[in-house]
């Protein structure tokens, strides 16, 4: 068992079948299991994924101040979840929600992250918490910018996720860029060929490994340690449903095979079959292969 410290959002998200994208209009429209509402944010995706897979996790977020007594809270943070919210501070205005729309890999995201970007988490809590980790992973938000520091003074490998690419957003990442040891990024939003961002990455920045998820195409991987960059194709071990939440999945998965056993490419062969049996369920931070699973599906495509 590896011990993770994550750093990231988590919100409501309701996440609604649609019958097609740009969605045409209509007064009205009942039809049953169209609409999902549950927890989601990518910090807790990451972190319901490394539990699963047998991890310790310190899960480090922030939740509305009016939520911490509420009967909403006690439903979704309090029965049934695998990780402990003693790390999730109640200090925003109202919690962050989003709603997404899905068709056929498809989606429109809608989301209000409330006051999230302008408070700050409680530093001797990260202080306290990344002192006895295996491994760091957060979120490019405002609030986790102190734990860039707090990994370099610790000598702890601090894992990035970076939601957008786009030129226009660089500046505002460029720190969470020059730390990060390991990078995630996902073509959703990039605005440049990704063996391209790879290279530039790489050669500005430094890192030890650079993942791109390319969608239904799989992902590249860079590894500094001998150079390369490797495109690895997608499995299939489920029908996909919905592929909101795979990137996470994903990355969550890598870090607890790379953690494990130092070897990025059997790490990324690993992450690929968490990613594709997640994307067979529709909410963002469920669906998840155990270890045992992963192993089963290994033997059975790479015969090994």
């Amino acid at each position: 068992m590896s011990r993770f410290m994550v750093a990231g959002f988590v919100q409501f998200e309701t996440i609604v079948k649609v019958d097609s994208l740009p969605v045409p209009y209509l007064q009205f429209q009942s039809i049953p299991d169209m609409i999902d509402t549950n927890i989601g944010g990518c910090g807790y995706n990451e972190s319901m994924a490394l539990k699963w897979l047998g991890n310790e996790v310190d899960f480090m977020s922030m939740i509305g101040k009016d939520l911490k007594n509420s009967e909403m809270y006690k439903k979704f943070m309090l029965n049934d979840v695998e990780i402990s919210f003693e790390y999730v501070l109640p200090r925003l205005d109202s919690m962050p929600s989003s709603v997404i729309l899905y068709n056929n890999g498809k989606k429109q995201i809608f989301e209000d992250v409330k006051d999230i970007r302008t408070v700050p988490y409680d530093y001797d809590l990260f202080e306290r918490q990344i002192q006895d980790k295996d491994m760091v992973l957060i979120s490019s938000c405002n609030f986790c910018r102190p734990v860039i520091e707090l990994a370099k003074k610790y000598k702890k490998p601090l894992a990035v996720n970076v939601r957008s690419m786009r030129k226009e957003r660089m500046v505002q990442k460029e720190d969470f860029l020059k730390a990060a040891d390991i990078l995630y990024i996902s073509d959703d939003e990039l605005d440049k060929d990704p063996y391209e961002c790879i290279n530039e990455c790489r050669e500005k920045y430094n890192q030890e490994i650079i993942i791109i998820g390319i969608g239904s195409k799989g992902v590249i991987l860079y590894t500094r340690e001998d150079n390369s960059i490797l495109e690895y194709k997608p499995v299939k071990t489920n029908e996909v449903v919905n592929t909101i939440g795979a990137g996470n999945a994903l990355f969550s998965a890598f870090l607890h095979y790379y953690v494990k056993t130092g070897d990025a490419h059997e790490a990324i062969k690993a992450a690929l079959l968490f990613a594709s049996y997640k994307i067979g369920f529709i909410g963002t931070s469920n669906g998840f292969m155990t270890e045992e699973q992963i192993e089963q599906w290994k033997r059975l495509i790479w015969k090994r």
